[in-house]
């Protein structure tokens, strides 16, 4: 790498390294923490000078990085080159992620699932193999539903949600006992004993 601090080495050879587990290659992974880190758009000659790479491998990147929707395209007064940038909100960032990877990995899987609800159970292995594959659809449409939500929040809310932390638990578990309270007293009354029922009696002769 040229022209860059050890401390921005550093991260972008990290970011490089965690890029595979998040499903992108080390290369897009350094292109992209080369434009974060830096904080200013650059264009393709100068992030294969800076990194090192060969000017082909960093026009595959941009474009991955472009399908992600991590990085935007602009154009600078004067220059006909093009530029490249992040998003300047973390958060938008963040939801990128999740929505890239949720794309390729849950809608597939839900995609499936469905498919196997769909068909008729022919013994009743099949039966209890689908009823698990119910219960694995319902939980991950559940959570798909609940990043939907997520998704619509502003950069603040989130920010503030996030920073409740043990809050949104206690909270949580306060609903919990207050329904509890709530069934306990719907409950129906328990039938009338054998005793019950005959001192009864007695008293009606």
């Amino acid at each position: 790498m040229t022209n860059l601090s050890p401390l921005a080495q550093k991260f972008i050879l990290h970011f490089g390294e965690m890029g595979s587990r998040w499903g992108i290659n080390r290369t897009v992974g350094q292109i992209y923490a080369l434009l974060y880190v830096l904080a200013k758009p650059l264009n393709a000659d100068e992030i294969a000078e800076h990194l090192q790479f060969s000017r082909s491998n960093v026009s595959m990147g941009l474009k991955e990085l472009q399908s992600w929707r991590l990085v935007k395209l602009l154009h600078q007064a004067g220059d006909r080159r093009e530029y490249f940038e992040p998003p300047k909100d973390i958060w938008d960032i963040f939801k990128a992620l999740l929505e890239e990877r949720r794309r390729r990995e849950v809608e597939p899987t839900l995609s499936m699932l469905r498919d196997a609800l769909l068909e008729t159970p022919a013994t009743d292995a099949d039966r209890v193999a689908q009823e698990r594959m119910r219960e694995m659809y319902n939980l991950i449409e559940l959570s798909s539903s609940w990043f939907d939500d997520v998704q619509r929040l502003s950069p603040e809310t989130l920010t503030s949600l996030m920073k409740m932390g043990s809050t949104v638990k206690t909270l949580l578990n306060v609903g919990d006992t207050v329904r509890g309270t709530f069934r306990k007293k719907r409950a129906p009354e328990p039938a009338a004993t054998n005793a019950t029922a005959a001192d009864s009696g007695d008293k009606g002769e």
